[in-house]
Formats: structure tokens, sequence, C-alpha cells
């Protein structure tokens, strides 16, 4: 097998592969050799078919099986000779005439194809010992935990039917079609819809004018949707809302007692109380890790600067570019509502790829140089996590992961990503700081890029990727449909 290089162009590579017709026939004999004792054919003992008329009854097929295999495994084997790592699989050329292919399946050709690639560049890791970041720490106050208790609790609180006029912190039970221009619309319709006036859970003016009614008692409202409501057939409308009421009930009080807690299925108001602390702590928590990762990513940015792999960085940006054209449409903004143009967009977030690109290349260095592993218990609780987030369609996602390939990759990524950062926070200089809750959640002025998954044209004049990894959008306030229950108040 000759081995050509006929490209080595920065990055870009291409390999010429020639395997003499010879050689290829000499491994074609040797499995008919293999197959003439196993082989059946009609008006043969077994063991005596010439070797002639075996050639020409399976010649071409396993000589079409070889190519193949030598397509596939043979890549690999000469990148780990060249000592080169490909940054995607690389693109193999063969011929497509078909005479030429004909002669090759036949022995009387030399079999050649190409493999065209781009390599991860050599990273030379220097000292981290020079990182430096600073932790942001913030104590939660138990007047803080004594709020988001009574929140739970009002969420919890039990009602009673009244007789009268519904009034501020009633709940109503209604029935409602909405229209536009008197025509019905998607999502404006709905039954035994329970409602807390005051809540401000609806578009503004809605609660507002059912305030006085009492059961079975009907009104048509008049609202109008926000300029900036998610639906943009509906944003800025003026809408009719046919009502129903069915049921007032009033509230009855809060009290913040073990009753509460067992209602909740806790065994006290003490474990209730340990529980809300924590998952207070454990916010604020992701939100400084996420701010100490950002600290130590842009200092790495700063660190390493070398070429990325063209075809890594055409792959991220276009992850990028679709999710911010569907956040576009799916809130009716174009480019120059966010005061940029497409070009400068494209232009801003090729770059965010290319450093993306480029501190995954690092970061994957540090890693396998530090021995950084990702255990079968970390995948399974990375998928039961994938599992979780859409129930009824467990077996969906089950296939997908068995059967796509690369998307168990997607699940490895990030645990290896955040293991490496924990190594990194072992070797550098890590200064904790007291700040407050809005201190902490106070956005960077900077704009520096948050290391994301997912990208969306927050900022104005070519927007940074800011939403930070696991995080939501705010909800906006929904046209009338049914609360849902919230979960995970107390788990």
């Amino acid at each position: 097998m000759q081995v050509i290089e006929t490209l080595a162009e920065g990055l870009k590579r291409e390999i010429k592969v020639v395997i003499p017709a010879k050689d290829m026939e000499a491994q074609m004999n040797e499995r008919l050799e293999d197959a003439k004792g196993r082989v059946r054919i009609n008006g043969f003992r077994p063991g005596k078919v010439p070797f002639a008329h075996l050639k020409k009854m399976y010649g071409k097929s396993i000589m079409a099986e070889l190519v193949n295999e030598i397509v596939r495994d043979r890549p690999s084997t000469i990148l780990s000779e060249r000592g080169e790592k490909s940054a995607t699989q690389p693109e193999i050329g063969m011929t497509e005439d078909q005479a030429e292919a004909e002669k090759i399946l036949a022995g009387q050709a030399d079999f050649e194809f190409t493999l065209s690639y781009e390599v991860i560049p050599a990273i030379e890791l220097k000292d981290a010992s020079g990182i430096a970041v600073t932790r942001e720490v913030v104590e939660v106050d138990a007047s803080e935990v004594d709020e988001q208790i009574l929140k739970i609790a009002e969420s919890a609180r039990s009602y009673e039917t009244k007789k009268g006029k519904a009034a501020d912190g009633d709940r109503v039970t209604i029935d409602y079609l909405g229209k536009v221009d008197g025509e019905a619309f998607d999502g404006g319709k709905d039954e035994d819809a329970e409602l807390v006036l005051g809540s401000n859970r609806f578009i503004p003016g809605f609660e507002e004018q059912l305030v006085g009614l009492k059961a079975g008692d009907e009104k048509v409202i008049t609202v109008t949707f926000p300029a900036d409501y998610p639906a943009a057939n509906l944003a800025g409308k003026e809408a009719t809302f046919d009502i129903k009421v069915k049921e007032v009930a009033a509230a009855a009080d809060v009290e913040i007692n073990d009753e509460l807690a067992k209602k909740l299925g806790l065994e006290s108001a003490d474990k209730l109380r340990e529980i809300v602390r924590g998952q207070i702590e454990s916010q604020y928590g992701s939100v400084t890790r996420q701010k100490v990762k950002r600290q130590i990513l842009d200092q790495l940015d700063e660190m390493y600067k070398f070429d990325t792999p063209e075809r890594l960085v055409d792959a991220e940006f276009e992850n990028i570019w679709r999710q911010i054209n569907t956040d576009l449409q799916q809130s009716g903004k174009t480019f120059a509502d966010e005061d940029t143009t497409e070009e400068a967009a494209r232009e801003e977030y090729r770059k965010l790829a290319e450093r993306r690109v480029r501190l995954g290349l690092v970061l994957s260095e540090i890693g396998e140089k530090a021995g950084v592993q990702v255990s079968d218990e970390e995948m399974q609780r990375s998928l039961y996590e994938q599992l979780r987030q859409f129930p009824g369609q467990e077996k969906q996602i089950l296939d997908y992961f068995q059967k796509t390939p690369g998307a168990a990759a997607s699940l490895r990524a990030p645990i290896f990503e955040e293991k490496v950062v924990d190594h990194l926070l072992s070797e550098i200089k890590v200064t904790d700081k007291a700040v407050s809750k809005e201190e902490l959640m106070a956005e960077d002025e900077e704009g520096s890029e948050k290391e994301t998954k997912k990208a969306a044209p927050k900022k104005k004049a070519a927007a940074k990727a800011e939403a930070a990894e696991g995080e939501e959008a705010a909800p906006k306030k929904k046209a009338p449909a049914k609360k849902k229950a919230a979960e995970g108040d107390a788990e």
C-alpha cells in the first residue's frame, strides 16, 4: 500500500492511497481459497469446485467486500501511523468512472482512494497556575428562605367556595373563548380554568375585569396583547374574551407548619426549611459556578491562540445559527429589530464558534493530559436526566442514543468539560468574595460570552450568546390557559 501526501496546507491534509491490483487480487484469492471448502454449488462435490469457477461466481462480491473494509478500516490506521488526529471524519474519494470501478473489482486495476481531512493542531499546554478567578459567594438569609416558603405555602393553600362577588385573592373557575376581529384564535379557549385574581398570570387587564363577578355571571371583556407577546399573530392586537364564571372560591389562611410540610410529602416544617435553603444555595451555586467558569475560559482564550479546524468551526456555527433563526422566528423579530444585520450577526457568531472550538480543543487536551475520565455511571445519570425532561418519549430518546453515531458523545462532552473545570480549579488561584444576591445575579456589562450549547440574539449590535448552559428564558405571560402545577418546589 502506497500512502502519498498530496496536500499539506495549514491544517488541511489530502492523502492518496494506492493498493496495487496484484495485492488486491492476492487478498481476494486468499478469501476464495478459504471459502472453497464451505460453498455449495450444484454439480460439484464440497471442496471440489474449480478455483476459476469459484472466482467467476464470487470474485467481484469478495473484491467489493475488500474495498469496503479498506475504506472503513485503513484511514484510522494511516492517521495513526502519521501521528495525526482528524478533526472530523475524513472524506473519502473514489473513482466515479464505472469502467474503472469494474476493472478494480476484476483485479485488473490498482485500487486508489483519497482521504481529505483537517488535523487537530498540536497544543502545547501552558502552566495554569497563573490563572486567577474570583468566586462570588452569597450567604442565604433566613428571610429569603421564609419568603420562598411563603410562596410555596401560597401555591399549596386551599380554597373554599363562597357566595358573592370575586375579589382580589379569590380563585375563579371560568370558561373562556378569545377572539381577534371576531374570529376565535388558537390557544384562546379553555374550560374550567382556575385563576387567582391578582396573580398577574394572564395578560394585562384580563384579571382586573373579573373582579366583582360571581358564579353564573357571563361577561365579554376586552384586552390588548402586549407588543412583545411571543405569538407574533397576537402581539399588539386587541382581543375580546367571552367569560363564564363557574365558581368563586376564597383562599384559606396560609399557615407554615408541619401539616403544610406533610401536604408536600415531607415530615416536618424544619425539613421543608432545610430543603428550601438547599435549593436556594444550589441556585446561587450554579450562577457562581458559571461565572467562575467564564473567567477561566476567558483567560484560557487569552493564553491560547492557534488556527482552528474549519470544518469544526462550520459545524459549531451552523448549530448556533440554526438556534438564532429559530429564536427569531418564534419571537417574530428580525435582525433589524435587534439593531444589527444578518451579515454582522454572522460575523459575530462565527467568532463565537471559533472561540468555542478553540476552547473545546484546549479543554480536551488538558483533560487528556490530566487523565480525566467519564464513568459509565455518570453517562447513565446524564441519560436519565434526558429521559426525565421528556416524559412519554423515553423509547424514542433511548433509540436515538443507541442508534445515532456520535449521540453518546453529546452526553459525554458536557460531563467531561465540567470535570476538566474541576481539575483546573484545583490548580488555579481562587479567591472567595462575599456578595449580595443582586450582585451575583447582575449581568456582566462587558458582554463576555458564556460558553453554552445555545445562543440567542439578546444584546443589540451583533449580540453575544449569553444564556448560560442549562438556564431557561424567563417565562412570558401566556394567553389564558390552565395553570400547570409547579414542579420541584419541595422535592
